[in-house]
């Protein structure tokens, strides 16, 4: 079988990396899709460090999709394997779809696909939007709706999420930057301490971060090049967790808003063109004035018309579930995207 190139005959989704004609994914949504013809087609799947470590909750879980239904459905927990997604006698078409299910901060994975056959990138669509957020924009836990149960990689698929949900709504390209249990001033903390390490500002320029690697090499060591993918709208859905911290201590509040202004600052610099809609609410939704100040805070130095905020509705979990660790549950990330798509075809006819 020969090598197929997907950096060339591939529609790249997320911030995708490649290193010896291998591709690398490890922000949650990455992956790449194509139209395949032939006979055969199997995929190389590479761990990283974490893959050959004992630490199940944290392999890397990829999907593949023919013709819209899931084939594949793996835990990378081994040096590398092979699955084989199509195996057929006679020549035919087909469109194959590679996600990463998992987030970027516990590990990563590299593929390589090899075919009897062609493949050819399928064509953009026109819209693009990003999503920045946390776990909840993961999909953290929806394939476990115990709210008893703790963290798994096993348990965390994107596609059952608010933003892949949107994307596909409004029939859009999407890449995320997300990561369960960060924030803008703190992690998810029970202390009084921040967890200043657990942040999304400070990676937001690089292929994201994780304790895996891309063959070696860190993501958060590789600048991204935002000329790559450029978004006519960016959702921030970041706040859930600082509030772990900032609670209804007003002091802590305003640093968290004036952090926030400082990285709608960045978001803005490195997106001059796209609107930015800053949401919170599905876990939460107290420290939604801290974010509209932030916003305040940021506009006193910007003159920016695209920029606005919108509340979710908190989850219903007498009505919903809840999934594990009182995330979310499908069913909620459904209505959650339901209320987005709405908010997001006002913005699309304004711009």
């Amino acid at each position: 079988m020969d090598r197929l190139q997907l950096d060339k005959n591939a529609k790249l989704t997320g911030r995708v990396y490649f290193k010896d004609e291998v591709m690398w994914l490890g922000l949650s949504g990455t992956g790449a899709s194509f139209t395949f013809d032939g006979t055969k087609l199997v995929l190389k799947l590479k761990g990283d460090n974490i893959a050959v470590g004992d630490n199940p909750i944290d392999y890397a879980r990829i999907a593949v999709y023919v013709d819209g239904k899931r084939v594949v459905d793996e835990m990378i927990n081994c040096a590398e394997k092979e699955v084989t997604v199509i195996d057929r006698t006679e020549n035919a078409r087909s469109v194959v779809e590679i996600i990463k299910l998992s987030e970027s901060p516990m590990s990563a994975v590299g593929i390589e696909a090899f075919a009897e056959g062609s493949a050819e990138a399928l064509p953009e669509k026109p819209l693009k939007i990003e999503f920045i957020g946390d776990s909840i924009t993961c999909g953290y836990g929806v394939d476990d709706e115990d709210e008893n149960h703790q963290f798994t990689t096993a348990t965390e698929d994107v596609t059952k999420a608010y933003a892949y949900k949107t994307a596909k709504a409004l029939d859009a390209e999407y890449s995320m930057f997300s990561a369960s249990g960060y924030g803008i001033i703190s992690g998810y903390t029970e202390g009084d301490e921040p967890i200043s390490e657990q942040t999304i500002p400070q990676f937001y320029c690089s292929y994201g971060f994780s304790r895996g690697n891309f063959a070696g090499t860190a993501p958060q060591d590789i600048p991204w090049d935002f000329s790559k993918y450029i978004p006519q709208i960016i959702v921030i859905n970041l706040g859930t967790n600082d509030d772990s911290y900032c609670r209804d201590y007003k002091d802590r509040q305003a640093v968290f808003s004036k952090l926030y202004a400082d990285f709608l600052a960045v978001v803005r610099e490195k997106n001059p063109q796209a609107y930015i809609l800053c949401t919170v609410g599905i876990m939460g939704e107290r420290i939604f004035p801290a974010v509209e100040e932030g916003i305040k805070i940021y506009l006193k130095s910007h003159a920016d018309s695209k920029i606005s905020s919108m509340m979710f509705h908190e989850q219903d979990g007498a009505n919903d579930g809840f999934a594990a660790n009182w995330h979310p549950t499908e069913k909620t990330h459904k209505k959650a995207a339901a209320v987005l798509t709405e908010k997001l075809r006002e913005i699309i006819k304004s711009i």
